[in-house]
């Protein structure tokens, strides 16, 4: 067997650009990825596309202002300057300069929550007095209290952007933050989910181990549905 000729054929110049033309016709722009998919992995390019628009163009929990101010705070997290169709759309749905400059500021808090889970992890006999959970939860809170958002809003941003930075102790702390402010489940986790697409569905994942854990340690007062998620037995399946 020659294991170097390739199982499939590439698809004929004519279908290439048939793709990237309706691609382009629905969007309004290309990007590289698109290029390489249409020429050589056409069944991906179909099944990324379902995926691009359940993630970001069906309506689900989050309303449309919501979801942009979201977006916005997960690719700042994440550092991706592609996708800056969601600046345009931000501005759309109302986002003003004031909007923005609370997101830089929810996203710089979202990182430097590193200090506090390195505390819990490592010196908190050291400070007995002083519970880092307490103290994220005390700075978190005076960052939000001079913002032009509710704090509902700035909740979900941070769900997502710590999901985004993979921070997983300081995601622990949103969620039960989120649901102490009134949050629902439905937006949290569509806030969760949007990291799938800059950061990848590793952090999805992560996300929602964080998750399970909160509820089956009975530190967050779920709903039946999310109930019977986390009663569901075996869910490590990454187990060796």
């Amino acid at each position: 067997m020659d294991h170097t000729t390739p199982l499939a054929p590439l698809p004929p110049p004519e279908e290439v650009t048939r793709r990237l033309e309706a691609v382009r016709a629905a969007r309004g722009f290309l990007l590289p990825h698109q290029d390489v998919m249409a020429a050589a992995m056409p069944a991906l390019q179909d099944a990324a596309a379902v995926m691009y628009r359940a993630v970001t163009l069906t309506d689900r929990h989050l309303t449309p202002w919501e979801r942009e101010f979201a977006w916005v705070a997960i690719l700042l997290a994440a550092e991706e300057h592609v996708g800056t169709h969601h600046l345009r759309m931000f501005r759309e749905e109302g986002g003003t300069d004031a909007h923005a400059t609370a997101i830089w500021r929810l996203v710089a808090l979202a990182r430097g929550a590193r200090a506090y889970a390195f505390m819990d992890a490592h010196w908190q006999p050291h400070f007995p007095g002083v519970p880092a959970a307490m103290a994220y939860r005390e700075a978190t809170s005076a960052a939000l209290a001079g913002l032009p958002v509710p704090e509902a809003l700035a909740r979900i941003a941070l769900v997502g952007v710590q999901t985004a930075l993979g921070d997983l102790w300081a995601l622990a702390a949103e969620i039960e933050a989120g649901y102490a402010a009134g949050v629902p489940e439905g937006k949290m986790a569509e806030a969760m989910s949007l990291a799938v697409w800059p950061s990848g569905m590793n952090r999805l994942i992560e996300g929602g181990g964080v998750w399970l854990r909160l509820i089956q340690q009975g530190r967050v007062p779920a709903s039946p549905s999310f109930q019977a998620w986390a009663a569901q037995p075996d869910q490590d399946g990454m187990k060796l």
